[in-house]
């Protein structure tokens, strides 16, 4: 709760004001229903019609200051609302940035979207439909006790004690009905969030293996979940409401049972009467209004707590307080003994219990091009998220001589870029993708970066060139298309420091290795990290790594390594019978019968 509240403190003076309005629209109410059942009892006693003049004109300024009053409440309350929600917004944003990619791997996608949406928009509540209607709810209660308590002592009495049940009591049995149901129902939400978002990513594999009906009952489970779960809510809801009807209902005839004597025996006005009857009436349709606030405050508590995991949640890399500045050209990267694990995902806190790498050397001259190569899981990705200062570690990484620790994690990205296997394309145009390397960057310089990653014959046959829309992920152009165009991207930024994370892994052999080669040109002479598990144009490159287990096993130039033996001679030469199989069974003619 404390973030939402630290929100809406920003907005203190504008939320002050809407109380201000909502009290005079909540006492104008009140006052009107007072008045009128004065106007009324005195009418009936035909007095001279100027003796109603005042009162006339009370009820019709009550009338529309109700009114006008109530319209700047909610003008002002929310728009200190949406100020607030902003805020919060940019604050868990802001959070987010410093966790992704590596802290949010504990978050599932549609939990994570979940929390963003409905969780976010539940602080709205927080001013709107809790804080508000109380204020409201108690000075607008005292006020009436007051009034009441002046006319007649025994029901301003009465209605005080009724009112106080009304404030407390009844708001407190239904926030205790609905904590279990609210408990629930922001996880459960979440739940089905996850698995509608799931279902929708994986929708072509689901209809592919059939899967399809399975996952429509599991998202139907949750959804019945999340319904029984708002019933319960409802419940504890619908009784809150009973009970405030019956309190009214007591309320009026308790006050009339303490004034009515007092008119008998003459110290009350018959006229009064109407007053004492019609007052318990007007106040508890201020008061009726927090059950839902009680209930309102419990789902922001939900809310609030799910939150509270992502912005508790741990950096995964420290930044110094007093972080050195990052030096300056050339900038040669030196590992010595480096370890670094995963977060582990079952916990908010804690490593994994093995380390991914385990004392790494490694060194990457200004201007060199090595390649990391190695199994599946023998910590080349880890590395990249290293590089990269997604991921903390032990032992030594310098840049130019500086320990990473020492730097700045926004400054080393700043000077240090990355090509992942899954490169991000934004469903915008093809200049707005290319404007987030260089945002200053002129239509004939992006198209000279389209062109040395070889996309300048994909950019003439576009429709709309640089303005066409690419779709979601990038749906419209191919898996290597979006890999240059990712490539184009990076080039554009100009970082000095290149991190090519399996960019050829989802691509054909013939894809992948034409993206190679043309990588391996558009880098020549600029630092270069190539983490790849495919052997083609590594002869290009300067030095090879060889990573298994997070263990550096090998370290040489192509033709060393194939000398060598071991796991790289293995991988080429298998390599090489494949694309001499590839090659032999491109020249059988078409129909032709294998086996006979």
């Amino acid at each position: 709760m404390r973030e939402m509240w630290r929100s809406m403190a920003t907005q203190r003076w504008r939320l002050a004001a809407a109380a201000f309005f909502g009290v005079i629209a909540a006492g104008s109410t009140v006052a009107l229903m007072g008045t009128s059942g004065w106007l009324i009892s005195y009418a009936a006693e035909m007095p001279p019609v100027l003796a109603l003049g005042v009162a006339a004109v009370m009820v019709r300024s009550f009338a529309l200051s109700r009114s006008v009053f109530r319209y700047l409440e909610r003008l002002v309350g929310h728009d200190a609302a949406f100020r607030g929600l902003t805020d919060l917004r940019v604050r868990i944003y802001d959070r987010l940035e410093r966790l992704s990619p590596v802290g949010l791997l504990r978050f599932g996608r549609g939990d994570l979207l979940a929390r963003l949406v409905a969780d976010v928009d539940a602080a709205l509540d927080l001013p709107l439909r809790v804080v508000l209607p109380w204020v409201q709810a108690a000075v607008v209660s005292a006020a009436t006790v007051a009034l009441l308590t002046w006319l007649v002592p025994g029901a301003g009495l009465a209605l005080g004690i009724v009112l106080v049940i009304g404030l407390v009591v009844v708001p407190w049995i239904v926030a205790r009905i609905a904590a279990r149901a609210e408990r629930r129902l922001a996880p459960t939400r979440g739940a089905l969030s996850a698995s509608v978002v799931s279902s929708l990513d994986g929708a072509a594999d689901l209809l592919a293996f059939g899967a399809v009906e399975a996952t429509v009952a599991d998202i139907d489970r949750r959804d019945g979940e999340l319904t029984a779960v708002a019933k319960r809510e409802s419940a504890g809801l619908g009784l809150g409401v009973g009970l405030s009807t019956a309190l009214q209902g007591a309320a009026v005839v308790a006050c009339l049972v303490a004034a009515i004597p007092a008119v008998t025996e003459g110290r009350l006005e018959p006229v009064w009467l109407a007053v004492v009857a019609l007052l318990p009436l007007a106040a508890y349709d201020v008061v009726s209004t927090l059950p839902t606030s009680a209930l309102a405050y419990q789902r922001v508590r939900g809310s609030a707590q799910r939150l509270n995991e992502v912005l508790d949640a741990p950096d995964p890399v420290h930044d110094p307080r007093d972080a050195e500045h990052m030096p300056r050209p050339p900038l040669p990267l030196r590992c010595r003994g480096l370890e670094a694990s995963w977060p582990a995902p079952s916990s908010l806190s804690g490593r994994a219990d093995e380390p991914v790498l385990r004392g790494v050397d490694l060194d990457l001259a200004s201007g060199e091009r090595i390649a990391v190569v190695g199994p599946s899981g023998a910590g080349k990705s880890t590395l990249a998220m290293v590089l990269l200062r997604f991921l903390d570690y032990t032992g030594s990484v310098e840049l130019s001589g500086t320990d990473m620790c020492a730097l700045d994690s926004d400054a080393v990205r700043e000077e240090v870029g990355l090509l992942t296997q899954d490169a991000h394309i934004f469903d915008t145009t093809v200049r707005e993708n290319l404007h987030l390397g260089d945002p200053h960057a002129t239509d004939d310089d992006l198209r000279a970066v389209l062109a040395r990653v070889g996309l300048a014959a994909w950019l003439s046959h576009l429709p709309r060139g640089l303005d066409t829309d690419l779709g979601p992920h990038g749906a419209a152009i191919s898996g290597g298309e979006r890999q240059r165009l990712a490539l184009a991207r990076l080039l554009q930024a100009e970082r000095r420091l290149l991190v090519l994370d399996e960019p050829t892994e989802h691509l054909d052999p013939q894809a992948a290795d034409a993206l190679i080669d043309d990588l391996l040109t558009v880098t020549a002479g600029r630092s270069t990290l190539l983490i790849t598990h495919r052997l083609h144009g590594l002869d290009r490159v300067d030095r090879i790594v060889v990573l298994i287990a997070g263990q550096v096993r090998a370290v040489g130039t192509h033709e060393e390594l194939v000398a060598q033996g071991g796991w790289y001679a293995d991988r080429w030469r298998a390599e090489q019978e494949r694309g001499d199989l590839a090659a032999l069974m491109g020249q059988i003619p078409a129909g032709t019968a294998l086996v006979r």
